[in-house]
């Protein structure tokens, strides 16, 4: 979960920041964005379990294309979202692209992803649960469609409360995070 997610975090920004910056490539890169986030996730599994023979080799591919449209849509509203005005304040400098993308465009999706981030954990979390349960043998997914198939709900019950408790952890962590990387802001600052 977590590699995909890095993975996908670091792909998907990638992407975005592209469409973003790079008017040419933009509809190519939108269009094959915008149809892989139509594929149904069940469509990815089905796909997945019959391309990969590792089950974790097919969560992290079904994570990653599930997650990555994610952040690339997102990263690339956050760069239009960017104000005009201090594209023209940072022009007048006469930076480089590396420049315009270190200095304002980085920045400013930051917060785009973090937000990503935190409103996908629990989607994301789901998606292991069911694609270990569909395709792979291990994993907690098996383990609560193990337990399911012998009527054992204890332990469903157990495996839910710690995916709650997974999902509460994480969302801090990411929090976390955004205080650090965000601490800058007065928001951050009145907490």
């Amino acid at each position: 979960l977590l590699v995909a997610a890095g993975f996908s975090i670091v792909v998907g920004t990638a992407i975005g920041c592209a469409m973003g910056m790079f008017m040419p490539i933009r509809p190519y890169l939108r269009s094959l964005v915008v149809i892989d986030s139509g594929i149904p996730a069940l469509s990815w599994m089905l796909i997945a379990v019959f391309w990969f023979k590792d089950p974790e080799a097919r969560i992290f591919f079904i994570l990653t294309v599930i997650l990555l449209p994610f952040y690339a849509l997102n990263v690339h509203d956050g760069i239009r979202a960017l104000p005009r005005e201090w594209s023209e304040a940072l022009g007048t400098f006469r930076p480089s692209r590396w420049q315009i993308f270190r200095l304002l465009i980085l920045p400013h999706v930051v917060p785009y992803v973090l937000m990503t981030t935190k409103s996908i954990i629990g989607y994301a979390t789901r998606m292991v649960i069911f694609a270990e349960l569909i395709g792979s043998a291990v994993g907690i997914g098996a383990k609560m469609g193990l337990a399911q198939g012998s009527f054992e709900m204890a332990t469903v019950l157990a495996w839910t409360v710690f995916l709650v408790i997974f999902n509460i952890v994480m969302q801090a962590l990411v929090a976390a995070v955004e205080a650090h990387l965000l601490r800058y802001r007065v928001e951050a600052q009145a907490r």
